[in-house]
């Protein structure tokens, strides 16, 4: 397989997780006799988790070791002040219920810029980060998708466009192959942006998002979650 064909299958097998996750949580919540609060929560908790791993074991250190670190710090605030603003207009707007997705989407796209230009030099390494942005999206589409459809949106035309948007990791991945191999610091930039991005996005949206009154115990799905992140960043080291 060439490497146009194989970043492509790569990054699309990476994020068919994402409408996978979403047509799963549509099922369980169907079925909710099935599908418990606590559970749910714990699957946000995760999701946050896993979200965590991905700023501190892939975004922040790739992207901070690409870049002075007076850039990166800087990139990272911007990051965070960006989607701050963005928060308060769609707070003004009645909100979109979607912060987890968002945050998700942050996490895929620049690493699936990454995998189209680790290919090109690092290829089973790249094959281990597309295993793990799968392992990844899996829970945080499924929360992503929960926590949208309560919102009031149908879900058919919300898989769909989960669909559509896990369509875009092969776009990210094919530009990362094509411009960005010897561009380290466009990538960079990139990476510690979207890390600003996501912190704001876990402790403003997602992680209040896990707490339930009547257990603790979902709160550990943001270890687990973790956990998974950094078993896949100790693979792929």
């Amino acid at each position: 397989m060439d490497p146009t064909s194989g970043v492509v299958v790569l990054a699309g097998a990476a994020g068919l997780s994402l409408p996978l996750g979403g047509a799963l949580a549509w099922i369980a919540y169907r079925h909710e006799t099935a599908f418990t609060e606590p559970v749910m929560h714990a699957l946000i908790a995760f999701g946050g988790g896993a979200l965590l791993s991905a700023v501190a074991l892939v975004l922040v250190p790739e992207g901070a070791a690409m870049l002075p670190p007076a850039v990166a710090l800087g990139l990272l605030f911007l990051g965070g002040i960006v989607f701050y603003l963005l928060d308060l207009r769609l707070e003004r707007d009645g909100g979109s219920g979607g912060a987890l997705l968002v945050a998700m989407l942050l996490d895929f796209l620049p690493e699936a810029v990454a995998l189209g230009a680790m290919l090109v030099t690092e290829a089973a390494t790249a094959k281990l980060l597309a295993l793990m942005i799968f392992l990844q999206n899996l829970p945080e589409g499924f929360s992503a998708f929960g926590e949208i459809w309560r919102s009031g949106v149908a879900a058919r035309p919300l898989l769909l466009a989960f669909a559509l948007l896990a369509g875009l990791g092969p776009i990210c991945a094919l530009l990362g192959m094509w411009f960005l191999v010897e561009m380290d610091a466009v990538l960079g930039a990139i990476m510690i942006f979207s890390a600003g991005g996501i912190l704001y996005l876990l402790f403003q949206d997602v992680a209040p998002a896990t707490r339930t009154r009547d257990s603790s115990a979902p709160a550990l799905g943001a270890v687990f979650g973790f956990g998974l992140g950094l078993a896949g960043s100790l693979i792929i080291g």
